[in-house]
């Protein structure tokens, strides 16, 4: 039977315009690399979010209209790095809650509380393993109000119309009353947004030509990584940044889990990943269809980034 990433892998190099989900970006080297991305100056998505919880921290918890215990739903958490200082504030301003973190991977969710304990050990943390489709039906059991998060620009890796069905998904499981916090980075200078892409070291070009490597490691293809080279483009009147690996000459290549092979045309693309950059009008108009309306919005001092608060109607 074949995996997640063997079908998806066939998939995407079997179609017209090949492509491989970003989400395959993460694997052990995956996230050393991105780890070291996060940190270099062009790269201002993180900090920016972090300085929002790092600073208002207060006026998050100002907007909360919860008057009794209630859950904090994140999905996609990470290392928590973010939203430890949300959940500290919370704390010490008397807010009583329950932690419940998303991840389909146990490991994750066990380094994560343990992170969260060691951070803040009166917190209470309840991780649910498992996948998104799968634990979100669960959670509308509750009446107890719930602040979902959904943060770090996850949103913009998706198309328009799958961004609004997965919102809309959790909508569906929401009662009225219900907060989603959304994170989305903010349409501003290209130059700013090209050089977060596409950094002057070539670390975000490693972390995508670690795609190649991750199948010839857990697939047995045999791409050679000096016949493909990165590519990242920016469109500031759609808001979009796609990201490519480019074939630099006619090729074949053969994956032998998948016993089967993939010719690639000399300049041909496989579409790595969509980052999506919002302005003001498509945030309202995303939480106006998807039954939300916009409560409340947190901005970095540079405007770069919003965590989005929206009220279920």
């Amino acid at each position: 039977m074949r995996s997640g990433f063997q079908k998806d892998v066939d998939k995407g190099l079997s179609s017209p315009k090949k492509f491989i989900p970003s989400k395959y970006f993460y694997d052990q080297v995956g996230d050393r690399i991105f780890q070291k991305i996060m940190s270099l100056p062009e790269y201002y998505l993180s900090r920016s979010e972090y300085k929002i919880f790092e600073e208002q921290g207060v006026e998050i918890a100002q907007a909360l209209p919860f008057k009794s215990a209630f859950d904090i739903v994140e999905l996609g958490a990470g290392d928590g790095s973010k939203t430890k200082l949300l959940l500290k504030t919370l704390n010490a301003l008397g807010l009583e809650f329950t932690y419940r973190p998303v991840d389909i991977s146990k490991a994750v969710l066990e380094q994560l509380k343990s992170n969260i304990v060691a951070f803040c050990p009166e917190i209470s943390v309840d991780p649910l393993a498992g996948d998104y489709f799968d634990i979100l039906p669960h959670l509308s059991t509750t009446d107890k109000p719930k602040l979902f998060l959904f943060l770090g620009s996850n949103v913009g890796n998706f198309q328009p119309a799958e961004a609004e069905a997965f919102i809309q998904m959790i909508s569906n499981v929401m009662h009225s009353g219900d907060l989603l916090m959304i994170g989305m980075d903010l349409q501003k200078r290209p130059q700013l947004i090209e050089k977060a892409y596409n950094d002057s070291q070539g670390l975000t070009a490693s972390f995508n030509m670690n795609l190649l490597q991750r199948m010839n490691k857990e697939l047995g293809a045999n791409f050679d990584l000096d016949q493909f080279e990165f590519y990242v483009h920016y469109d500031p009147v759609r808001g979009f940044v796609n990201s490519f690996l480019v074939s630099l000459e006619d090729q074949e290549v053969e994956i032998l889990r998948l016993n089967k092979s993939y010719k690639f045309r000399e300049n041909e693309l496989i579409h790595t990943e969509l980052s999506r950059k919002f302005n003001e009008e498509q945030i309202e108009r995303l939480a106006f269809r998807t039954g939300f309306f916009v409560r409340k919005e947190f901005m970095d001092p540079d405007h770069y980034f919003v965590d989005s608060l929206w009220e279920k109607v």
